[in-house]
């Protein structure tokens, strides 16, 4: 009973909180249909089109998760000012997110990842992007309504979302780093190999390991090596990040913490479950790991909570934020309460 009000009680502090997102937005076009035989003009399946629809995905997708789980999502970021860029608003205000965030500019355009999906499997992925940095102009703007959000709402966490398509780079993280700790906001990071090496001063910083091999540049680098921990320490002491929570797929979570006696590390197994997509599994991993730093839980609990959520999502085709109830109703089952 008691773990039961626990798990209740946190779900209740999740709807007050204020979650600032910043990163990479980015909308998912579905081609949806099936196929059952090939094109006589080339060996590939010809698909059978039963329906097309548009998801938030990126950082967007990392706010649907958040909203999904009763917060207040601020999404900040920068984009275009064509066709689909006008629809990523659309949809964002159809979603019911605030858009108070996102700057438009003539010199971007959103990505778009147009994925044909036939039997339940994913065929294609054709992406439209454009992924040079911020004009200095535009990165001064995106800094300038961050400030101003922080200054105006009670932010509880700054949340970046890194997908290396040009809105992050070392001296926007620096800035938001400064603008974090003015606050004492906690920061948790998805990053991207490009500025892997520019964060520091992050709560949680969530690499898969793949990530983690190739920002330290040590792609022989193994959990069970000798050369971990300390590789790893050094990095956390270096960046000057408190928590590391890294995702392992089929491994489940590993949550590494660095305090003052050393690492302090556990390994949360993967549940077994029929995979569908793994398309935005990190996501919904740091959505729910932010909400649960910030309700203070332990840092085994949060790796326990955000582990079971990225892999509920898996069982969905497509890029799908976390089902609440789906999430409390396997909670429950998780502690056998």
């Amino acid at each position: 009973m008691e773990k039961l009000q626990k798990i209740q009680g946190i779900f209740a502090q999740f709807s007050r909180l204020n979650i600032l997102v910043v990163g990479d937005v980015m909308l998912d076009d579905y081609v949806v249909g099936t196929a059952s035989r090939l094109s006589p003009e080339a060996p590939v399946p010809v698909v059978d089109v039963e329906k097309r629809y548009v998801r938030l995905g990126g950082a967007a997708n990392v706010a649907l998760n958040l909203k999904a789980l009763g917060a207040t999502p601020i999404l900040c970021s920068v984009i275009g000012q064509n066709e689909k860029d006008k629809l990523f608003l659309q949809t964002m205000q159809e979603a019911d997110l605030p858009t108070n965030g996102i700057v438009q500019s003539p010199d971007r355009k959103i990505t778009v990842k147009h994925r044909v999906l036939a039997n339940n499997v994913q065929l294609l992925r054709l992406d439209d992007e454009q992924r040079n940095a911020l004009s200095e102009q535009d990165r001064q703007t995106l800094m300038g309504k961050i400030a101003q959000l922080v200054d105006e709402k009670q932010i509880n966490a700054i949340l970046i979302e890194d997908y290396d398509k040009g809105v992050i780079d070392a001296i926007f993280i620096d800035e938001i780093v400064k603008v974090a700790n003015a606050k004492h906001i906690p920061i948790t990071v998805d990053p991207k190999k490009k500025n892997f090496q520019h964060y520091h001063h992050a709560t949680i910083f969530k690499p898969n390991f793949k990530e983690l091999k190739e920002g330290l540049n040590v792609v022989d680098l193994q959990i069970n090596d000798n050369a971990f921990v300390s590789k790893i320490e050094d990095f956390m002491q270096q960046k000057q990040h408190k928590m590391l929570l890294l995702t392992l797929s089929e491994n489940g979570v590993m949550i590494i913490e660095n305090t003052n006696k050393g690492l302090k590390i556990e390994q949360i197994p993967a549940h077994r479950r029929h995979i569908a997509d793994v398309s935005g599994a990190g996501d919904t991993v740091l959505s729910v790991a932010t909400l649960c730093l910030t309700a203070q839980i332990s840092p085994k609990e949060v790796a326990e909570w955000s582990n079971l959520a990225g892999g509920i999502v898996c069982e969905y085709a497509g890029v799908v934020a976390i089902d609440k109830d789906r999430f409390y109703k396997e909670l429950v089952n998780l502690y056998s309460i």
